[in-house]
């Protein structure tokens, strides 16, 4: 985790993957657990439900049985396996469902782990985003792990991420920036980096609607999937510059107020100084090497945003997709995110109105037991 400091360079502002944020602190980010079977994410990934239906499938398949037909697991839609939980098939509706539950079990399993590291302690809940979130299935499988964990008596709500997974990412880089910048724009450029896709876009800010970000939504969106294309790391930051470069061109010319900054969403352990140090080996080319520098990299393509310097601050994905419901965890102190995709991101945090509150709170009885010493000693005094 980066250190709470402050950075004079280009990226500015504050310091990037940082702990303290204007709205939360960071607790944690990118934790990675393990058990004899290896890494826990792995028992919660999009992957791990897709072996829970195939391993329902395969001897139904032997004896040409298989509701869901001949496709393989991994090729079978979101869709399809929606319209089997919906529909009037009831041996599809029960596979699937039967797939859920065992991925509902596996996910209370590593929630409990979670829960149980000091870094998690009194969590009061947690957000489940990623793309495994989108479509019926993944909000049963989620509605199922509550269920579970509530049975056993944790005190713990497992919500799905209110924003599309596949904005929230975006709409959580409005959270990196300072206050100050939203008096005067209403947008930002958002980065959202994935292992297959790289995604930017411009989020409109809804300030003037909602100050707390609430209604804050994305504009415009252009999507690259870079796996598909095998570039190098070079050709990825080339591609990237020209793709925010459009987005800032469509942007005047519709009319926004672009704020000259640029949040983006990352795999890995991101270091105050923007190197990546770990995290990063499904992006293309060696994104973890010392020489590597993101940030860097995109203010030279982009110097300037408007009349002012391009200030650029990144963050772990993870972190970015839960910093989107911060308007909506304002009841809780300690919350939660857990991504669940090709892997299982996760992120801990502590909202700071709570905690500074908490502070004033003890402040003002510490000082109101000291007026009662006081006032004890001086009636011992007087008798």
């Amino acid at each position: 985790m980066a250190e709470d400091t402050l950075t004079t360079t280009n990226a500015g502002i504050a310091a990037h993957g940082a702990a303290r944020l204007p709205s939360v602190d960071v607790d944690t980010y990118n934790i990675e657990l393990k058990d004899d079977d290896g890494f826990l994410g792995d028992r919660a990934s999009k992957g791990a439900f897709q072996r829970m239906l195939d391993a329902s499938r395969k001897p139904l398949r032997k004896n040409g049985d298989d509701p869901l037909g001949k496709k393989p697991t991994e090729e079978i839609s979101k869709g399809t396996l929606e319209d089997a939980v919906n529909g009037d098939d009831l041996h599809a509706a029960a596979l699937v469902h039967g797939a859920i539950e065992e991925f509902a079990q596996e996910l209370a399993y590593v929630t409990r782990r979670f829960l149980k590291t000091k870094a998690w302690a009194d969590t009061e809940c947690i957000v489940v985003g990623g793309g495994f979130r989108q479509g019926r299935v993944g909000e049963l499988a989620i509605a199922r792990t509550d269920i579970i964990l509530k049975s056993e008596g944790l005190k713990i709500d497992l919500v799905p991420i209110r924003f599309d997974p596949d904005e929230a990412g975006l709409i959580g880089c409005l959270h990196l920036a300072p206050s100050w910048i939203f008096e005067g724009h209403d947008s930002i450029l958002a980065v959202d980096i994935g292992g297959s896709n790289i995604r930017c876009g411009v989020v409109e800010t809804g300030w003037k609607k909602a100050k707390d970000l609430s209604k804050a939504s994305v504009w415009k969106v252009d999507l690259w999937r870079h796996a598909e294309d095998e570039p190098t790391r070079e050709g990825a930051v080339k591609r990237l510059t020209k793709m925010l470069k459009d987005l800032i061109a469509a942007a005047e010319k519709e009319g926004f107020k672009l704020a000259p900054f640029i949040g983006i969403s990352c795999p890995g352990v991101i270091n105050a100084d923007g190197t990546i140090e770990k995290g990063a080996q499904n992006l293309p080319g060696n994104w973890e090497s010392s020489r590597f520098h993101l940030p860097r990299s995109l203010i030279e393509g982009i110097p300037t945003i408007g009349d002012h310097d391009t200030a650029i601050l990144m963050h772990n994905d993870g972190v970015a997709q839960g910093l989107s419901e911060v308007p909506f965890m304002q009841e809780f102190e300690r919350w939660g995110v857990l991504t669940i995709g090709t892997g299982l991101g996760n992120a801990r945090f502590t909202n700071r109105k709570a905690k500074d509150k908490g502070k004033k709170d003890k402040a003002k009885d510490d000082k109101g037991k000291d007026k009662d010493k006081d006032k004890d000693r001086k009636d011992k005094e007087k008798a």
